[in-house]
């Protein structure tokens, strides 16, 4: 190996690693505000770039009814606990005003909208942003259907429906998109050379994206009241409900935060490689392994190891292609094995 196959090994690893570095970031966010290690992450990745990649193609996006779909159930679980509820009777009618505008009314008439064509011949940014439309909504309907009910349940018994909810998704991808893979677009088909280094411009558009970001979501959390109650419910769940913050609210708010990441990352990636409705399981799984390198709990430290993940890809794709997932999972076996010998045991709360 050369120093230029070096330097275009090295390229490819930092692309790939800012995008397992924001799936990262979103893995941790979830777990730490939420306690459920979230295995369907990968699936927001998947969806965005398919939805992208239909609305490209002049084909209607069937994310677009699962959206529907959803808001519908989720409506009529929201109607439910209001009359359950004898404390809530009193504001049902204002509460469920709500729910039917944002659960059903809004989802159906981005569906309507889509059915007759509008969005399809847009230029790119604004595919981007109904795609983005479509698929981060998603998030905060599956908390509020699969997890809010469990919220104070065990983290074993939220792993369990985490991979209950990803292999359902999984079977709707399959259902929604079939099995042949799609790309879109590039944003861009720019080169520039550096040192006699040629990089891509989407790979900057990754990269670029990435960082702004990172950037983005540490003055979220440094500078807004949300993102300060996000970092309150991490610390201690039980204090943050104490104090008058809404877990619950913090739940769902964590989960629209994931799903925007995964879509973003899911437009980004699309015009690099081929996506599959089960793509994303995958992808999610090196950000995955990069948040376990965080402990689930550091932000900083999980991007690291995000970005470390794409550059022991890019070079074993290169010395042992058809070993290269076996040797980026393996990292995670000294990880858990250091991480047990050297922290604190201590029984999960009931």
């Amino acid at each position: 190996m050369d120093l230029s196959i070096a330097a275009i090994l090295a390229q490819d690893g930092i692309t790939s690693g800012a995008v397992y570095a924001l799936l990262a970031l979103a893995l941790v966010l979830v777990f730490s505000v939420t306690r459920v290690i979230f295995i369907p992450q990968g699936e927001y990745v998947a969806f965005g770039a398919l939805t992208m990649a239909a609305l490209q193609a002049h084909t209607f996006p069937h994310t677009a009814t699962l959206l529907a779909a959803l808001g519908i159930v989720t409506f009529a679980v929201e109607a439910l606990a209001c009359l359950r509820n004898p404390e809530r009777r009193l504001t049902a009618a204002r509460t469920l005003g709500v729910a039917l505008a944002k659960f059903v009314i809004a989802p159906l008439l981005l569906l309507a909208s889509l059915k007759t064509g509008i969005g399809m011949n847009l230029p790119m940014p604004m595919q981007i942003l109904i795609t983005l439309a479509i698929v981060v909504p998603l998030g905060p309907l599956i908390y509020r259907l699969a997890f809010q009910p469990l919220a104070e349940a065990s983290v074993l018994v939220l792993l369990i429906v985490s991979v209950g909810v990803h292999f359902a998704l999984i079977g709707l991808g399959l259902v929604m998109f079939g099995a042949e893979g799609s790309r879109t677009l590039a944003f861009t088909d720019a080169r520039f050379e550096f040192g006699g280094l040629s990089v891509a411009g989407q790979s900057l558009v990754i990269v670029g994206t990435a960082l702004s970001l990172i950037v983005a979501l540490y003055l979220y959390f440094e500078r807004t009241l949300s993102g300060k109650a996000l970092r309150a419910t991490a610390v201690n769940r039980l204090g943050a409900q104490l104090v008058g913050i809404g877990t619950t609210q913090a739940g769902r708010l964590a989960f629209t935060l994931a799903a925007a990441i995964g879509a973003t990352c899911g437009v980004l990636i699309a015009p690099l490689t081929t996506v599959y409705y089960d793509s994303g399981f995958l992808i999610g799984l090196k950000g995955f392994v990069g948040a376990i390198i965080g402990g689930l709990g550091s932000y900083p430290i999980a991007a690291a190891g995000a970005i470390t993940v794409g550059l022991l890809e890019a070079y074993a794709s290169f010395w042992a292609s058809a070993f290269k997932e076996v040797i980026v999972f393996t990292l995670i076996i000294p990880i858990l094995l250091w991480r047990s010998l050297t922290s604190d045991h201590v029984d999960e709360e009931e």
